[in-house]
């Protein structure tokens, strides 16, 4: 717990000038505080009581520490001034808690500010494997949600120093007053530190909780919203709404029951304090009978103890809210806490001009240490050469792909670019190499412009457009409102998938990049779009080394080199029709692609991806 409180007031150590203005003008606060209930109580004990009188010498007192004779004062005179002390000491000490608050309030925003900055940074940093292993919506509730325990930690610590010192200065104060019923009022103290202790892992737990259901309540909402065609098209709207409200049943059963936990505590300290009231209630009448104090003192001591057990309730309340932000300050800090997988290693070098030489030696790579999806593959791709891999789904060809930009790093043996490991390779500059098409295309709600130009921009309004026109996306992009200023929408909603996919491949034009990834770049379009697309493509290969992943056969036929990968690596690599004179796994390929193109059933096109 303690090592949470310390990374959590690492991000406020730069703020720490504020912080310390802040703390000074709330100790400036208290002498305010503590006159508060003197112009009451004398007003009270002994001003109205004196009308009576014919005779009166009015005098102020706090015990035998303060005494002020207000002999030359009328009795309306007192009243009025009872009355405007009241004001004036309210707006001093009000006036006082605007401006700390205030600051306060700042430098918990900046550090939360920072945690999230931190946050987003650091799952744009994890890679790939991180992120396949949890739901996106998980990691945007840390994000957006969990992070704001740190704020909590925050106030609530401010709030907790200044319940804190309220609490010394009022115990002062009643030490001054009188000694015995000061004492008996802390005997409460003890019994609320064992109450809290009792309830405060419980609180934690359940806070943990509550944060993992709720995220289960963005997830189910995030992926049915997302997939609303889907639902309405097979007709499952009652089963996700079935599906939302069981996580949502979840997320409020926990809910109640951190709520039942809290109040349960939270009766448990109250019955306390009254106890302690009643006791010095009882014992300060019986000292007010015996002579040895005086109605005032006991008023001002009883408002004291109202005052003092504001917060020591208050401390308490802080402490389940901070045991609360622990739990969500701990899913921020699993994700900070979480290595990189494919880290830089500290003597990797930048690269600039690659020539594409491109080597698998060895390499074996599974998601998981059960799942091997390739091992013992070899390869040499020469500078310049185009190399497609087909093969049956789940063998392994776009995960080959992941490898060459560093998504993830193979298991055993290495992948080389020039004759250099890529670990030993920045990553930044290793993917400054490489144009990569992938086979569903992600655009930005952004507009068209800043969509083709995410890989360079800085490139020149005629470079876009060049590059759209070069796939074939500038006429459908000038018939739309606004031409390449239009949004696209979230996700490119606003767009067909072909669209987008032109998109997709307009951004790679306008990289540039020697190496080319292409993953089923052609998949979302109609064949007459295909053949401009291809066209276009090839002219882009030239001079590139290019690794294509595609189940058309018939695109790739003819390119350079084609790898059929099977169960666990390479089944054959060779030139198109070569493999097809082989009579092997490709020529089964090949064969079945051709019948089905001739509308003939093809039993194993299903196979290939």
């Amino acid at each position: 717990m303690f090592a949470i409180y310390r990374r959590v007031f690492g991000y406020y150590l730069p703020y720490w000038w504020p912080t310390l203005v802040a703390t000074i003008c709330t100790v400036l606060q208290t002498p305010f505080n503590l006159l508060k209930p003197l112009p009451i109580s004398f007003l009270l004990a002994e001003v109205l009581p004196s009308m009576t009188k014919p005779e009166h010498g009015l005098v102020l007192r706090f015990g035998d520490f303060f005494s002020y004779s207000l002999a030359q004062w009328t009795l309306p005179q007192i009243v009025v001034g009872c009355s405007l002390s009241i004001v004036v000491l309210h707006l001093l000490s009000a006036w006082i808690n605007v401006v700390t608050q205030m600051m306060f309030y700042k430098v918990g925003l900046q550090g939360l500010l920072s945690l999230r900055t931190d946050l987003y940074s650091h799952l744009h940093v994890l890679p790939l494997k991180y992120h396949d292993a949890r739901r996106s919506s998980d990691s945007t509730f840390r994000v957006a949600y969990d992070s704001q325990s740190l704020e909590t930690f925050y106030s609530k610590f401010i709030f907790l120093f200044q319940s804190a010192k309220d609490l010394v200065s009022y115990v002062a104060a009643m030490w001054l007053l009188d000694q015995k019923l000061t004492l008996l009022a802390l005997c409460v103290v003890p019994l609320m530190v064992i109450t809290f202790r009792v309830f405060a892992q419980r609180i934690r737990d359940n806070s943990t909780r509550i944060s993992e259901k709720e995220s289960a309540v963005l997830s189910q909402a995030q992926e049915g919203i997302s997939s609303v065609k889907m639902v309405q098209a097979f007709g499952r709207e009652s089963h996700e709404v079935e599906q939302f409200n069981v996580a949502a049943r979840e997320s409020l059963a926990a809910k109640v029951h951190m709520q039942y936990t809290a109040m349960y505590s939270s009766m448990i300290t109250a019955t306390l304090l009254m106890a302690s009231m009643a006791a010095v209630c009882w014992m300060g009448g019986n000292h007010v009978l015996g002579g040895a104090l005086s109605i005032m003192s006991l008023m001002n001591i009883t408002q004291y103890m109202n005052c003092l057990y504001q917060p020591i309730d208050s401390i308490t309340a802080v402490g389940w809210d901070l045991e609360r932000a622990a739990g969500a300050a701990r899913r921020c800090f699993e994700v900070l806490d979480h290595g990189n997988d494919v880290p830089d290693r500290s003597d990797a070098v930048a690269i600039s001009g690659a020539r594409g030489e491109i080597d698998c030696e060895n390499v074996a790579f599974g998601y998981t240490p059960e799942r091997r999806i390739i091992s013992g593959v070899n390869l040499h791709i020469a500078p310049g050469q185009t190399v497609a891999f087909v093969g049956a789904t789940g063998a392994g060809k776009s995960t080959l792909l992941s490898l060459v930009p560093r998504f993830y790093d193979p298991d055993e043996g290495c992948v080389k670019l020039d004759g250099r490991d890529l670990r030993n390779i920045k990553k930044a500059s290793l993917r400054d190499q490489i144009s990569i098409v992938l086979q569903d295309t992600l655009l930005f709600s952004t507009t068209v412009r800043e969509n083709i130009a995410y890989g360079r921009a800085n490139a020149t309004e005629a470079e876009i457009i060049e590059a759209a026109k070069r796939a074939q996306a500038h006429d459908f992009i000038m018939a739309m409102p606004g031409g390449y200023s239009a949004q696209v929408g979230e996700r490119g909603g606003h767009l067909s998938v072909g669209q987008r996919q032109r998109i997709g491949i307009a951004r790679a034009f306008l990289k540039n990049a020697p190496i080319l990834l292409l993953d089923e770049p052609t998949s979302a379009l109609d064949p007459t779009t295909e053949s401009a697309i291809m066209q276009t493509i090839e002219e882009l290969m030239r001079g590139r080394t290019t690794l294509i992943v595609t189940h058309r056969i018939a695109t790739v036929h003819n390119v350079d080199k084609i790898v059929v990968l099977g169960p666990g690596g390479v089944v054959e690599e060779g030139r198109g029709p070569e493999l097809v004179q082989r009579g092997g796994f490709y020529a089964a390929l090949y064969h079945s692609a051709n019948l089905g193109e001739h509308g003939v059933a093809a039993p194993q096109a299903a196979a290939v991806s």
